[in-house]
């Protein structure tokens, strides 16, 4: 076993080093270097969902359930991986309504109201009390069994350790987290010690987890294997165990995935970039699922090894090294323990201490101790006691909860109690953030109905269980009533209270939330604020200053006011860059307009939240503001301005859209004309050149019928020819005719080119010799099957070579024929050594239907069509076809005709 000096100096030695990774990262973020900007710090930071519970309260789930375990963590990950785009819209609207909490995003959505604001506050503390209670639980649990000291329960008040451990929590998250007053609200260095805590916690249990399959058992093989034959674990490694709460389970995760204080603390409030949620997405969930790996082989080895009982399944992770001889893993372990302790208690406590003090201890003191704090010239070290003393005492209740209720649980179960109650914040911001119709006596109802049946079904319980209130109050109901028992209200018999907690609160809420919100009247700035959020990704209007328009402030009193919240340096550097962009002079900057009056309260609602920044506000303004009532018909007016807006910017967007589409096809149909023109002119120039030949041998022939035989049969051979070219270009328009059409037939099978290429060349080979033109064939003596049509590639051949014959004008030359294998393809070349083409020309040879002058240095492409059908035919294989040229060194016409799918396999 280890000692006591050991155990504390390990964990003070890792505590500190949290707090330098803390500084370091304060101290980066001050000197413009932000650690956050790294998108798999962000990523680890939502790892603080993994909290003890996961550590060690997972494998005592596993150890009776088997992988009933597993629905605490396919929520978040299902809720990452479909609903990222809910997760990104509340983003969206945090970062410009500078929220701060989870009260205040509420709070200012329905209005920016206090009561809201401290409704929601007062149901996050009382309901994150038995999540705090499992940290100090499983830190003082651990503790214990490494110390191989006994479960006993303390006599007194100061003898409970478990004090001592929550008053040394509340001291560090005070250190960590409130040394001074950020108006962004980020604690950039908090976020990223969290980052490294994750690393830690999931290091730690990965090696205990190997530990324990590969040191103490030969693998998961062995360990399942032996599971299923001991006749009490064999249903662990089958779904016999699970409850029939999977579904409520996972819904419930997927809620509380967001909106527990200290998820939305870290995913939305301590977010500096909406982009980072794109690695997110994918790394939240691997990380669960790494950290999940050996739940299940750890819970079975230690049921195997501790087939005696004696030994509490939520200790495995550390008694199983221990037993075996390893007590440095088992430190290891325990400071990964408490690693996922500490870093739910610091992030929780951060978020809830800003919204004890925002929400509900400023409101209060604005009310009825306005005059007093107008008299303090510096308000920031007030509200960093406020801070501090509400750390305190949440360490406190959450110790008591320990105290009082704790020990009658296992951590699973507590920790479902506190899902349950931040479950009640779902209706109302999903509602806020999709549907305008939710108002603020309607969020207000749904959140106390929830609440209330929260604490009947799953609170009050609790308490008779620990013999606070009597037992009969489960076992009966209130005054004998059958119909209210806690765990079967309304005659409801469901096994797993958790799931009917969650199923008649949500019930109460959502029905009261939607019941009274329909029937009530929203106000003014509730129906400006619903449609900010519910349109924040389809308007950007700025949010105006209801109330103050009209009014008048000077810039001084609005600098001085948040000089005494924020500090005097943050304050000039604020309203200087503010200045900048509304292209003002600083110096000489007198009264404010309504957008600087908007621009002080949200700077202030970074510090202090928007309801209360908004009573500071209006406490400065000099003259009568426009009252709210006054401006209702102006703002519904402003509304369906915004709407209209909007769809008139659809409407124009979509109309040039259309307009775009409408030249790009007028620009096509001209280009169509054009070509059109360009394609009948060519037919006829190319008709008329052999038919006026034809017509002119014809009428020496008839003209002469005395001509002597020899020119008689030379006039008749030419004649001959050009009926043979006018054929060649009568087949070629109508072969072009088809293709474009659509109509031509494709014969498409699995030719040899080889043969294709002999063919075209016996084809040509006496017009070639006629003309002095030698053909040089160069073909590999093996090679796979293409995929096309015969007639067609020999077609190409015969253009190509026909093409490259005709530039040598009778006077001899040679055209060399190529086939190479280029892996999934065979690419032809023919190629000549004429007058070649000018680098400009190349492109022209295959950018139209057909080329037919000779281009640029008298290098003619073809009768006319060929290269146009050519292109077509190898289009329509998926091969391609090009020319590659030097002036004066010739050309090279290449095309590529694919493999067959079989050549290759």
């Amino acid at each position: 076993m280890l000692s006591n000096t050991t155990i504390f100096v390990a964990s003070a030695a890792y505590l500190a080093l949290l707090f330098a990774i803390a500084y370091w990262g304060d101290r980066r973020a001050e000197q413009g270097k932000s650690l956050l900007k790294n998108p798999t710090i962000y990523a680890l930071s939502i790892a603080v969902y993994c909290t003890s519970w996961t550590f060690y309260g997972s494998v005592g789930r596993a150890a009776t359930t088997g992988v009933g375990f597993l629905p605490i963590y396919i929520g978040p990950t299902l809720i990452f991986l479909l609903g990222w785009f809910v997760i990104g819209k509340i983003m969206r609207i945090s970062r410009k309504h500078r929220i701060t909490s989870i009260a205040d995003f509420v709070a200012s959505r329905y209005g920016k109201s206090h009561v809201l604001g401290g409704l929601v506050t007062v149901i996050a503390v009382v309901g994150i009390m038995p999540y705090i209670s499992i940290q100090l639980k499983a830190v003082w649990t651990s503790y214990n069994v490494l110390v191989d000291t006994p479960q006993v329960a303390p006599e007194g008040l100061w003898d409970d350790k478990a004090l001592y451990v929550a008053l040394l929590m509340a001291a560090f998250t005070i250190v960590f987290g409130t040394r001074h007053i950020d108006v962004t609200e980020k604690h950039e260095g908090m976020v990223t010690a969290i980052a490294f805590e994750a690393v830690i916690k999931l290091l730690a249990f990965l090696a205990v987890g190997f530990f324990v399959t590969y040191g103490m058992y030969d693998g998961l093989g062995d360990i399942f294997a032996r599971a299923a034959k001991h006749p009490d674990l064999a249903p662990l490694v089958t779904m016999s165990r699970v409850e029939g709460s999977w579904v409520s389970i996972s819904i419930l995760a997927m809620v509380v995935a967001i909106f527990l204080p200290r998820q939305f603390q870290v995913i939305v409030v301590e977010a500096t970039d909406e982009r980072h949620l794109n690695n997110a997405i994918w790394m939240f969930p691997l990380y669960l699922l790494l950290i999940n790996l050996f739940v299940l082989p750890i819970a079975l080895g230690g049921l195997l090894y501790f087939s005696n009982g004696g030994v509490d399944a939520d200790t495995f992770v550390l008694a199983l090294p221990l037993s075996e001889g390893h007590p440095w893993l088992a430190l290891f372990v325990f400071i990964g323990g408490l690693s996922a302790a500490t870093g739910m208690v610091i992030v929780a406590a951060i978020g809830l201490s800003t919204m004890i003090c925002n929400d509900l201890v400023m409101p209060i003191l604005l009310r009825y101790f306005k005059d007093r704090l107008e008299k303090r010239q510096d308000m920031s070290l007030l509200l960093l006691f406020i801070r501090r003393m509400a750390i305190l005492m949440i360490l406190l209740l959450g110790f008591l909860y320990y105290r009082t209720i704790g020990e009658s649980y296992a951590l699973v179960t507590i920790g479902l109690v506190s899902f349950v109650a931040a479950a009640q914040f779902a209706p109302i911001i999903l509602g806020g953030i999709y549907w305008k119709g939710g108002t603020q006596r309607g969020a207000v109802a749904g959140l106390v109905a929830g609440f209330l049946v929260w604490a009947y079904t799953l609170v009050l319980p609790s308490f008779a269980l620990s013999d606070w209130i009597p037992i009969s109050f489960v076992n009966h109901g209130p005054f004998g009533i059958t119909l209210l028992k806690p765990y079967a209200l309304f005659g409801l018999m469901e096994p797993d209270h958790i799931t009917h907690s969650m199923f008649w609160s949500m019930v109460a809420n959502v029905g009261m939330y939607c019941l009274v919100s329909l029937f009530d009247r929203p106000s003014a700035i509730e129906r400006i604020q619903a449609t900010l959020f519910v349109e924040v990704d389809r308007q950007n209007a700025i949010n105006p200053s209801v109330g103050f328009w009209g009014a008048q402030v000077s810039v001084k009193e609005l600098r001085d006011l948040c000089a005494r919240y924020i500090g005097t340096n943050a304050t000039l550097t604020a309203f200087n860059e503010h200045a900048k962009r509304r292209n003002q002079d600083p110096e000489h900057w007198d009264m404010a307009e309504p957008y600087t009056v908007r621009f002080c309260e949200r700077l202030l609602a970074g510090a202090i939240g928007s309801a209360s920044a908004r009573v500071l506000v209006a406490s400065v303004v000099k003259g009568k503001g426009a009252s709210l009532d006054e401006m209702l018909e102006v703002l519904d007016e402003a509304s369906h301005v915004i709407e209209y807006s909007y769809q008139l910017e659809q409407k124009s967007n979509a109309l040039e859209e259309a307009t775009a589409e409408l030249k790009e096809a007028n620009a096509r149909l001209r280009q169509l004309d054009r070509l059109k023109d360009e394609f009948l002119s060519h037919v006829a120039h190319e008709l008329r050149t052999p038919l006026t030949s034809i017509r002119g041998f014809t009428e020496i022939l008839h003209d002469n019928p005395d001509l002597e035989l020899g020119r008689r049969q030379q006039f008749l051979g030419v004649m001959v020819e050009e009926c043979q070219r006018l054929t060649r270009l009568i087949n070629q328009v109508l072969d072009l005719a088809r293709i474009e059409s659509g109509r031509e037939t494709w014969d498409i099978g699995e030719v040899e080119m080889r043969d294709v290429i002999q063919h075209g060349v016996e084809t040509l080979s006496k017009e070639c010799e006629k003309e002095g033109v030698q053909l040089n064939v160069e073909v590999p003596k093996y090679l796979s099957l293409v995929l096309g049509d015969k007639d067609k590639l020999t077609q190409v051949i015969i253009n190509l070579v026909s093409n490259a014959q005709k530039i040598y004008k009778g006077q001899g030359g040679a055209v060399n024929i190529t086939l190479k294998d280029q892996g999934d393809h065979v690419l032809v070349g023919v190629q000549d050594f004429g007058p070649g083409l000018h680098a400009d020309e190349l492109d022209l040879v295959f950018e139209k239907f057909y080329q037919s002058k000779q281009v640029g240095t008298g290098n003619p492409t073809g009768s006319g069509l060929g290269l146009a059908i050519c292109r077509r035919i190898i289009d329509h294989f998926g091969g391609r076809i090009w020319v590659e040229s030097e002036f004066e060194k010739g050309a090279t016409f290449y095309f590529t005709v694919p493999f067959s799918d079989r050549a290759k396999h």
